[in-house]
């Protein structure tokens, strides 16, 4: 009898990987839409990066019938967790697809380590607290900038790649949320753990959590938001799954600005006179099923002109930048944008807009290293171009 090695969660991942999944194909090519929706299978073209396959090597190492080995680090870790397999699987484990490979992931930096460069994720953060590198910025210098009080009913937490790389997203958030008159304040955040939790890397995790929680208890704040895609979903999901409870509410920056417009509280006074098409996140869209929202927020901007990509909503394709394949197979990641920029040029727009700091960098950097001529502005970038007038 084989001995089974039960280390991923036990018996029901064990279910998930020796019943559920036949090989079906559709995680490969996609439910109704017959499109291709994998950015690591259709890299790649072996079974083992297809999500099937890597259900596959969850069972070949549970039933210990495959041996740890470098060999197994790129089918773990070139993969951008981007959840459309979630999306088109008909099978019971649907749902269960990325914590598996999170899972696997886990343990696969406890026999082989994680894909090259993704250990800089966590060596980064513990001298500096984001996973960039930068010197810690405490947002003191935002704060006196803003004058922004201590304590307040809100707290923007800016997140690691807003605060240290898509800074022009950062800076017309905070601007809108003064311009609105939003009682608000800053943090000295730590990285919100999305990057670590990706790559299985959870050795700093709980402790990043807490002390996150721990400043927003000192602000009094009864409310966050955020402008970056991947730390609301790891506000809203990851905290709880690792046993890190809180009492304030959390908000992506689009739901602040629907819900201001809904209620009369603001209005878009100018007019932007230009076509635009918008980019579903994977973490807003499939991950947290935000898909209308921006689409409302867009279509009630004077003069903007949305046109949807082919591949769109809970069938876009993935930017390439999740999933920590941005730093573990940079070249790859600027591929997949490649491949989304292409899908824009179907389409009249000049612009392509999304709701996530990371999507904004990697679109950016395919739009300048394959020499496409669009604009990649983010929807808060856009507003702050507006003249907007406070009801």
């Amino acid at each position: 009898m084989v001995e089974i090695d039960k280390s991923l969660h036990g018996k029901d991942f064990l279910e998930m990987a020796f019943d559920y999944c036949i090989k079906c194909s559709t995680c490969k090519y996609g439910y109704k839409s017959y499109e291709k929706i994998c950015p690591s299978g259709e890299k790649y073209l072996f079974e083992s990066y297809w999500p099937s396959g890597r259900i596959r090597i969850i069972r070949g190492l549970l039933r210990r019938e495959l041996d740890w080995n470098d060999e197994l680090i790129d089918p773990i870790f070139a993969c951008t967790t981007c959840a459309a397999c979630v999306d088109a699987c008909q099978a019971p484990h649907a749902d269960h697809i990325v914590e598996m490979i999170e899972a696997l992931r886990e343990l696969a930096v406890k026999h082989i380590g994680p894909a090259k460069n993704q250990e800089f994720l966590v060596s980064r953060c513990k001298e500096n607290c984001n996973p960039y590198g930068e010197p810690n910025s405490d947002n003191e210098e935002l704060k006196k900038k803003y004058n922004l009080p201590d304590k307040a009913e809100w707290v923007y937490f800016i997140g690691c790649t807003s605060n240290y790389r898509q800074q022009s997203i950062r800076d017309t958030t905070l601007r809108f949320l003064k311009k609105v008159g939003i009682d608000f304040t800053l943090i000295d955040e730590h990285c919100c753990t999305s990057p670590m939790i990706r790559t299985g890397q959870l050795g700093i995790v709980k402790d990043y959590m807490n002390y996150n929680i721990a400043q927003i208890k000192n602000t009094g704040a009864s409310k966050v938001i955020t402008s970056c895609a991947g730390c609301y979903r790891t506000f809203m999901k990851d905290f709880e799954k690792f046993g890190v409870h809180y009492e304030f509410e959390v908000f992506h920056t689009l739901e602040l600005v629907k819900q201001l417009l809904d209620k009369g509280k603001i209005e878009f006074k100018s007019e932007y006179n230009k076509t635009v098409t918008y980019h579903d996140p994977c973490h807003l869209g499939r991950h947290m099923g935000v898909y209308e929202l921006p689409r409302e927020i867009y279509k009630q901007i004077p003069g903007l002109k949305l046109v949807e990509m082919r591949r769109n909503r809970n069938f876009a394709w993935c930017c390439g930048a999740g999933g920590g394949v941005k730093i573990g197979y940079p070249e790859w990641s600027v591929e997949i944008s490649k491949e989304r920029l292409e899908e824009v040029k179907e389409t009249s727009a000049t612009i392509i807009s999304s709701t996530c700091p990371f999507c904004h960098r990697n679109l950016s950097d395919a739009n300048n290293d394959y020499n496409y001529d669009f604009e990649i502005l983010d929807l808060m970038e856009i507003i702050d171009k507006l003249e907007i007038e406070v009801k």
